[in-house]
């Protein structure tokens, strides 16, 4: 792969101590897809070396999604102002309903430009039809972290099926694409499903991505009926016992966090706010799972519960609503809210060793972040712009593996416009929606 030098920009990487700092006027080499060296400015470079201009430019790692419905963006804006339980039943797995193949393939070309277009280069996705969204992954040039979708009303000959998409496209698109299982949630997938979907992830040495604890009532729900929580329902059917993304966890009790400290090795929660604070379901315990050593990483949930896909509007909720919810403006300080975005994120993927972070060795997934907007002035403090002020039209250039997917904000490896169009062909289909046509029912 021809060397790339990033060239006179300033880089998001730790200090001495490990805190999030600014390194000014650097260059960034990369070699091989990897950061191989970041260096002041104005050293040599060997011949062939490709430039990247850098000046008045903030390079940081790349954003990474820990959890997201990509296609869902073909649903945006048509599930607005409901509780939790009309929004499954009466809207989205209604809608889903709707779905095709292609559909799916289309769905995840536009929420793959959407999130190119906000820096986001890893994104763990959990759909339906996930060889069209890893095929959309592999032509846009990102990276993600896939599971096929299933219920437990589905059968268990689902699962054996969705394996064998976990191991059709493990390392796929170049080593771009991991894979998992993707039971939807415990109160969707009875035990004997659970402990199934853990057999397979056992058999083939990956993890489990589900959503669990999303919200209180769920949780005392399960309570009710079992005498469990959802967290401990997952320790009993092993799902605990492989690398576990749990999507949510606004439900989580002490116990819970007890318990996931145990695993705390290898289990990672997916922190989505703005979905929360839509659909009203409480909070994720961040500061208390951080305590307990347990990863934490920034998500966005589907576009039919946030609208859109921006990671950074993520990281500015996460940040102030934990001082909200804290009355203390102390909580949630600057470098510990991008310490999330990046290395947080990627170690609740189980990718803490290779992406996350601007350093020798990783990964040369790097985003460039413009900050000659307005917005950004006069910039005092560049790591605060991040947190407070970054909008995702400041991404000006992407790469991931080394290779430039976006370069001043032009796509080099999707066809917006094609997929614009596409899209736009699906609309009034895909908006029917009939209640009993839906693809499972909600009842926590």
């Amino acid at each position: 792969m021809t060397d790339i030098c990033i060239r006179d920009c300033h880089a998001l990487v730790p200090d001495a101590s490990g805190t999030l700092t600014i390194a000014r006027n650097q260059d960034i080499l990369v070699r091989g897809g990897r950061i191989a060296e970041i260096r002041p400015t104005g050293g040599p470079l060997a011949p062939g070396v490709t430039v990247v201009e850098g000046q008045r430019m903030l390079a940081m790692p790349g954003l990474i999604n820990t959890h997201a419905h990509v296609p869902m963006v073909l649903f945006r804006g048509l599930a607005e102002d409901v509780p939790i339980e009309r929004w499954f039943n009466e809207f989205i797995w209604p809608l889903e309903s709707n779905l095709t193949e292609a559909d799916v393939y289309w769905g995840a070309q536009l929420g793959l430009l959407e999130m190119i277009e906000g820096g986001v280069t890893t994104v763990a996705d959990h759909y339906f039809h996930m060889d069209r969204v890893a095929q959309a992954v592999e032509e846009a040039g990102t990276r993600a972290h896939l599971g096929w979708a299933v219920f437990g009303s589905n059968g268990l000959k689902v699962l054996a099926e969705t394996a064998a998409f976990a191991e059709r496209w493990r390392g796929g698109a170049g080593g771009r694409i991991t894979t998992c299982m993707a039971p939807h949630a415990p109160y969707t997938c009875d035990d004997g499903f659970l402990r199934a979907s853990a057999g397979h992830a056992n058999r083939l040495g990956i993890g489990i991505h589900i959503h669990a604890a999303e919200e209180m009532n769920q949780t005392n729900a399960s309570l009710e009926k079992r005498g469990l929580t959802p967290i401990q329902v997952l320790k009993d059917t092993g799902v605990l016992g492989v690398p576990t993304l749990i999507a949510h966890g606004c439900g989580l009790l002490p116990q819970d966090i007890e318990l996931l400290e145990k695993h705390r090795a290898s289990v990672g929660i997916a922190h989505a706010p703005k979905t929360y604070l839509k659909l009203a379901m409480g909070m994720t315990p961040i500061r208390a799972l951080r305590r307990a050593g347990i990863a934490v990483g920034l998500a966005t949930d589907g576009a039919v519960s946030n609208n859109t896909l921006d990671v950074f509007e993520s990281l500015r909720l996460m940040t102030m609503m934990q001082k909200h919810e804290a009355m203390d403006p102390e909580v949630m300080p600057i470098p510990e809210a991008l310490d999330i975005a990046t290395r947080g994120s990627a170690a609740a993927l189980g990718m803490g060793d290779r992406i996350g972070k601007l350093a020798p060795g990783y990964q040369a997934d790097i985003i460039l972040v413009d900050t000659r907007g307005t917005h950004w002035q006069p910039p005092h403090n560049l790591t605060a712009g991040l947190v407070y002020s970054a909008r995702a039209s400041d991404v000006h250039t992407v790469m991931v593996d080394g290779r430039v997917i976006m370069r001043e904000r032009r796509h080099l490896t999707l066809d917006k416009e094609r997929i614009l169009n596409e899209v736009a062909s699906t609309m009034e289909r895909l908006a029917r929606r009939v209640p009993e046509s839906r693809i499972q029912s909600y009842k926590p």
